[in-house]
């Protein structure tokens, strides 16, 4: 007799923790790129601005470049918006003996690995243009294989389990952060930067670009690692049977299992636009502080750089607790609501942020040094406010390529980056605009955050609450697929 029971869906753990390996060498390049790009480029600009009007370096204020660093930041994401796209849609018709992901991962790695330390190099040498062009290059291949790194995850993963993969993905992601602050901080810690002798351009060399190089090398490994370990056709084939039941069993309004041909319904098309618009916003807000944060704690705050990794380390810890717990709390209450409660932390901890900095202010200046103390407040919203974006990033994501059949997971995905690289493209140069106004100064910063967050959260609300259907779900160790090859 033919069994009629619903086929069990598991989550294979050691599968989607080598996946993840894709998301580690991205978020370790970014978390390189967003530290440290914008304060060369402000040193660079500085030095540039002051050569320019023949005045001392001292007399040209941080402030007084941001709107350049912003303009060169965004023409980076701008680059992105279009072509992670194509990519994507590229990555979705490719069928070779690796795979349609794999060899845009290899290829895109690669050029990014070799490329990557020359942005320091460049600066050290006090050359502009090559510092730009070699920012240029990274993020032109780092977009050829991000996207497709991205959608291997749901390429293999069933629709019903994807938020809890996700929440591993990005766990490896910002394991690959943490290597590239820690890095980050060691270098800090040197004084290298800031002891009144030595300067960005005149120091060690090697100093300024080891964390470029670990980042790079790192990249390296985890390309290998995922290529040699996921093979990629032998697994699609493998795992067509639970990728079409969870086609079946999606947390949609419409079925989407049969839509390759058809534009998609009215209210799939509307769900999806509600979700990248209320994404934008919430991107407006995170990379506007993430842009501009080193060089608020240096020019508001007036501490060490160091604290500013220690702050994103404590960031990144609340990040890796959502992630680990976000998965089952959208099941139980659904991706919607649990992307409005990440929403809602995140606005009360930039909230908490706007208050105690007039309530505090600069805090008090350390003994013998030139630097202030850091407010603590900042550790406290850094941990909330990572922990409530990793509950909106990791089911996010899933509710956009839910919405799409397994033949459009790369297009989806780029729907998806666009919203958000299309925001990283506007923030930075509307903050540095702002900035280079008298009437703002750098106590603007969570001003601005919050805005954009609750633009976010009022859009979220009219996203439809969707709960996935009633999953035959293997429970414990066979649900994480423990043992599985």
């Amino acid at each position: 007799m033919e069994d009629s029971s619903p086929m069990k869906l598991k989550l294979n753990l050691k599968r989607t923790f080598i996946i993840g390996f894709a998301f580690f060498g991205i978020l370790l390049l970014w978390q390189v790129y967003d530290t440290w790009c914008p304060t060369l480029l402000t040193e660079a600009f500085r030095d540039m601005m002051a050569a320019r009007q023949g005045i001392p370096k001292e007399s040209v204020k941080d402030t007084d470049v941001q709107y350049l660093v912003g303009i060169i930041m965004a023409m980076d994401n701008l680059a992105a918006l279009i072509l992670m796209p194509i990519f994507g849609r590229l990555s979705d018709k490719t069928r070779t003996p690796l795979g349609k992901r794999m060899p845009y991962i290899l290829v895109g790695t690669l050029v990014c690995a070799i490329a990557f330390p020359f942005i320091p190099v460049f600066f050290h040498y006090n050359n502009l243009v090559g510092l730009i062009s070699m920012m240029a290059v990274v993020l032109i291949f780092a977009m050829m294989y991000r996207n497709p790194a991205v959608a291997l995850m749901p390429d293999l993963t069933p629709k019903p389990l994807r938020s809890r993969a996700n929440g591993i993905i990005n766990i490896m992601g910002y394991i690959g952060g943490a290597f590239a602050t820690v890095v980050g901080l060691i270098f800090v810690l040197t004084d290298y930067l800031g002891d009144g002798k030595t300067t960005w351009a005149t120091g060690n060399i090697w100093a300024i670009t080891m964390p470029f190089v670990v980042a790079s090398v790192l990249m390296v490994i985890s390309a290998i690692v995922l290529i040699f370990t996921v093979r990629e056709n032998e697994l699609a084939a493998k795992l067509a049977p639970e990728i079409a039941e969870g086609e079946r069993l999606a947390a949609v309004a419409d079925s989407v299992e049969h839509d390759d041909e058809k534009p998609m319904s009215k209210a799939n098309l509307i769900m999806l636009i509600l979700i990248l618009v209320a994404e934008f916003f919430w991107f407006m807000s995170d990379n506007g502080v993430a842009t501009f944060m080193i060089n608020y704690s240096r020019g508001f705050l007036g501490t060490s750089s160091a604290n500013n990794m220690i702050m994103v380390l404590v960031g990144g810890v609340g990040s890796v607790v959502g992630f680990a717990v976000g998965g089952f709390i959208a099941d139980k209450i659904g991706r919607k609501w649990t992307i409005v409660g990440g929403l809602a932390l995140s606005a009360l901890g930039l909230a908490a942020w706007l208050i105690l900095q007039y309530a505090v202010g600069r805090g008090a200046k350390i003994p013998d040094s030139e630097y202030y103390s850091f407010p603590f407040y900042l550790y406290i919203v850094w941990g909330l406010k990572g922990f409530g974006m990793s509950l909106v990033h990791l089911n996010s994501f899933p509710m956009v390529v839910e919405l799409c059949s397994k033949k459009k997971v790369g297009q989806f995905t780029g729907y998806y980056y666009m919203a958000s690289m299309a925001a990283q493209t506007i923030t930075p140069i509307l903050l540095g605009l702002l900035l280079r106004l008298d009437t703002f100064d750098w106590t603007l910063l969570p001003i601005y955050a919050l805005i954009c967050s609750g633009i976010s959260l009022a859009v979220f609300f009219f996203v439809k609450n969707i709960k996935a259907h009633k999953v035959a779900n293997a429970k414990g160790l066979e649900g994480l697929g423990a043992g599985d090859d």
